[in-house]
């Protein structure tokens, strides 16, 4: 049923892949799913997906993992590499009626052994606030569906709020929300706060506070998935009308567009450092955008099938420093930037530090993944030559299946189908390639994100005062998909490729379309960068991407959590947990 390392058949299910980092192993021990283990029969439901968050327990074992699987959620204490997974013991199931979960996230600031809350939005467009620990439902929003009756697209918590969170819907709109407000008993009334192209941005109108705070409109389509900044003062939005679209979500203003190859944008992330954002869509392409030049600097092909995740790893994502040297202003905020997981905090203080200069004294190495509906794993690296092309390179390295497309918003295009970094260490020699549309100029992005957070207190304040009592650390997760200054053309899932091109129109760049512009760059004008590896490791469609320290956490429509050992992490394993195990197993 499933092929150790390589196998001989394409079709074969993977249960470990080297890099030049090591040997990564599937653990089935560490396998989550629901506690009879059968697969769930997919049909019609919506995506699995899977958060995490650590309690600080005593015992050390903090992590907590949660679950959706078609009408019910699941709460589990998580082992990962330590211990085999006991499926018996949720700490909380849910089975719903009449809708279904469709994405959740968990509030990292509040989380206590006792206590932590978690959001979970719905496929009939509610939003409810629960409490798995205490088994207790605190608050439903959205529960007339007077705000809202499309499909909860993506939910987060504001980074650094105990109380905001953000709520993105097919419908294309997205609302911020208090939990501390109520949703009010009639459909909400708006106040127009800010409009741009293709974009509009409106405050609740009501004699009392209510949600939602504010409405956000963006483009014709889908509102697929958003993702804040690492410092949480910008937001990046991908849509079904095929474009990404980046803005500062204190200010409200769009920062910059792309649009995708063809068809909808499903997925996006940023790397550790702000400075690079990857997108995956149903062009089947990864799409490497720097948020400093406001262009695609590479593309990554590996995928037979829509890429329906993309994640940068920052516990690969490496530094070497050689000269020291000092913070720019703006840096000093990237310092208290915390990833998914508030890790590998001196990996992210490095890459600001080197973010800070034009003068590259700090070599680094991006390392992403993406995940599909072909059911594969690709890993990829985004090296300096792809990033930082003019500069002169000491030698040519020409491995073309070494990580060139670690896809993290790097601001240059993807790494050269034959030139990787092999190295870490060593990422940015290879010869530029003669691609001059493709190159990310090495100016700081931080200068950028660094300025925005005052500015959208002072906009939002005059229509929101909850706003205005936002510290910096609340890190506004609004990046609020501002205006879509090019192409706004959301497509729906329906028109998709012919809906861009209609909405091309409507680009500042060039009115008639947008293939050839730097909107979206020929395939032959920026790098195609090559996956390192690209694995065949379930039956169904695959959803989750998550990079932990010690492991990688994939998910597949038919409900089964993996987990993939790192190299040397192995052994953390007990011999009688390996033992009782089955070998070779992944679904």
């Amino acid at each position: 049923m499933a092929a150790e390392g390589g196998g001989k058949e394409m079709n074969e299910i993977k249960t470990q892949f080297t890099t030049r980092e090591g040997l990564y192993k599937l653990l089935s021990h560490s396998e989550y799913s629901r506690p009879n283990r059968v697969p769930f029969n997919s049909q019609g439901s919506n995506p699995v997906r899977v958060s995490f968050v650590n309690v600080n327990d005593q015992s050390g074992n903090g992590d907590r993992l949660c679950f959706n699987v078609g009408r019910e959620l699941y709460f589990y204490i998580y082992k990962g590499v330590r211990k085999a997974a006991d499926l018996s013991k949720p700490i909380d199931k849910r089975i719903y009626k009449g809708t279904q979960p469709t994405c959740h996230d968990f509030n990292h600031l509040t989380a206590t052994a006792e206590s932590v809350s978690l959001l979970v939005g719905f496929s009939a467009g509610q939003v409810q606030l629960i409490d798995p620990i205490k088994k207790e439902t605190s608050k439903l929003f959205n529960e007339e569906r007077l705000i809202d009756k499309s499909r909860v697209t993506c939910v987060k918590w504001v980074p650094g709020s105990e109380s905001l969170f953000l709520v993105a819907h097919s419908s294309g709109n997205m609302y911020l929300y208090n939990v501390e407000h109520t949703c009010g008993t009639t459909a909400p009334h708006y106040q127009l706060l800010k409009q741009g192209e293709s974009f509009a941005v409106h405050t609740c109108k009501s004699k009392s506070t209510r949600n939602p705070l504010l409405k956000w409109t963006v483009g014709e389509g889908a509102l697929n998935e958003f993702a804040f900044s690492p410092d949480g003062k910008f937001l990046a939005c991908v849509s079904q009308d095929g474009f990404l679209r980046v803005f500062n979500f204190d200010s409200v203003e769009l920062h910059g567009t792309m649009k995708s190859y063809f068809g909808g944008l499903l997925c996006v992330c940023w790397s550790p450092d702000g400075k690079y954002i990857v997108t995956g869509g149903e062009d089947d392409l990864v799409t490497v955008w720097s948020f400093v030049d406001c262009r695609v600097i590479a593309r990554g092909h590996g995928h037979k099938s829509w890429v329906s995740v993309v994640a940068f790893d920052p516990y690969t994502t490496s530094v070497e420093e050689s000269d020291p040297m000092e913070f720019s202003g703006s840096d000093d905020d990237f310092q208290d930037l915390h990833f998914g997981r508030d890790r590998a905090n001196s990996t992210q203080s490095r890459l600001s530090k080197r973010n800070s200069t034009d003068s590259r004294p700090v070599s680094v190495t991006y390392r992403f993944g993406s995940v599909g509906q072909d059911t594969q794993l690709c890993l990829w690296d985004l090296t300096e030559d792809i990033l930082f092309p003019h500069q002169p390179l000491s030698r040519a390295r020409t491995h073309t299946n070494v990580m060139n497309a670690t896809s993290p918003p790097a601001g240059s295009g993807g790494t050269n189908p034959g030139s990787n970094g092999n190295s870490i260490t060593t990422p940015g020699n290879s010869v530029p390639p003669p691609l001059p549309r493709s190159n990310s100029l090495p100016h700081s992005a931080v200068s950028n994100a660094g300025s925005k957070s005052s500015v959208m207190d002072g906009a939002i304040a005059s229509g929101v005062s909850k706003f205005a009592t936002l510290s910096l650390h609340d890190r506004k997760e609004r990046h609020h998909e501002k205006d879509h200054k090019r192409n706004h053309s959301m497509g729906h899932i329906s028109s998709k490729s012919s809906d861009k091109l209609n909405l091309v129109t409507k680009t500042k760049t060039d009115p008639a379309k947008t293939l050839g512009t730097p909107l979206c760059p020929r395939m032959e004008d920026v790098p195609l960068l090559e996956p390192l590896i690209c694995k065949k490791i379930a039956h169904e469609r695959l959803t989750v991407l998550i990079f932990l320290e010690d492991c990688i956490v994939t998910a597949c429509q038919e409900g089964f959590i993996c987990t993939w050992a790192r190299p040397g992490k192995v052994g953390l394993l007990s011999s009688q947990n390996q033992a009782n195990s089955p070998s070779g197993t992944v679904v």
